[in-house]
């Protein structure tokens, strides 16, 4: 009986490899693999030639049975395209089956976005909420914000790079300015890490077309007082006088007050 091997590889520098990794692909029956081409140049850097049998979103059901048959003649590892394998990329399902067939499985821990930014960061590192990719589309991007608005912990977003325009200004509106690090080509020669609040990151990144792999991560918010019904409004007040756009002032006042998003702008767009 083999063991399926969770094999985490470089999100970028091809060097960020453990040598405990290596001897897995070098020893392994079989590496199911997202993008065999992608596989290919990592297992040709260190010289390991082992059968590789593609594995990603698009057929990680139909080869669950392939992959427990190649368990049960021997050890199989599973690699992403980069970084952690089942962490947002193809896995879950098939860890769940191994397990289930009474397969051991075993994590081979190595590179991970998420975790490389987080701590590079600035921000606090001791609780934090891994949310995967925003949502493509503006109104569910905006509803998973507000769902989140009011957790203190760190946040942990990833984005594509024609996204991250849209998708800062949405965090500015939903959360308020926070502070906020964008992580972008991670290990890669070009890595760039961007502190800074989220005002600040917008106008950064509006200067040209952005390229790489991008995670976000994002302060949480603050504990403190929640404003009384008479200071809301106060602010409320002046924020109409400013001639300022209700969406806006609701987001920002939300973020400051403790008040509910929703809550505001129904108070806002009052009679």
């Amino acid at each position: 009986m083999g063991t399926l091997y969770l094999v985490a590889t470089p999100i970028g520098n091809l060097e960020d490899i453990t040598s405990r990794a290596l001897g897995v692909l070098r020893e392994a029956g079989l590496i199911a693999v997202e993008d065999t081409r992608q596989t290919r140049k990592l297992l040709a850097h260190y010289q390991i030639r082992r059968p590789m049998l593609s594995y990603h979103e698009h057929n990680k059901l139909a080869r669950l049975e392939q992959v427990l048959a190649a368990l049960a003649q021997g050890d199989v590892a599973l690699v992403s395209d980069a970084g952690t394998p089942a962490l947002n990329d193809p896995g879950y399902e098939l860890v769940r089956a191994a397990l289930a067939a009474g397969f051991p499985v075993s994590p081979v821990p190595g590179p991970s976005a998420p975790i490389a930014a987080l701590v590079a960061s600035g921000l606090p590192t001791d609780a934090f909420l891994y949310l995967g990719y925003l949502p493509r589309r503006a109104g569910e991007r905006r509803a998973l914000l507000e769902e989140v608005a009011g957790q203190p912990y760190t946040l942990i977003f990833l984005e594509a790079p024609h996204r991250l325009g849209s998708s800062l200004r949405d965090l500015r509106l939903i959360l308020g300015d926070r502070p906020v690090a964008v992580a972008r080509e991670l290990t890669k020669l070009h890595e760039e890490i961007f502190r800074g609040s989220l005002s600040e990151a917008v106008a950064h990144f509006e200067a040209g077309p952005v390229r790489g792999e991008i995670t976000l991560v994002v302060a949480g918010r603050e504990e403190a007082a929640v404003w009384s019904e008479d200071r809301l409004r106060s602010a409320l007040q002046a924020a109409r006088e400013e001639g300022r756009t209700p969406s806006q002032v609701a987001g920002e006042l939300a973020a400051r007050s403790g008040w509910p998003r929703r809550t505001v702008y129904r108070l806002i767009t009052e009679k």
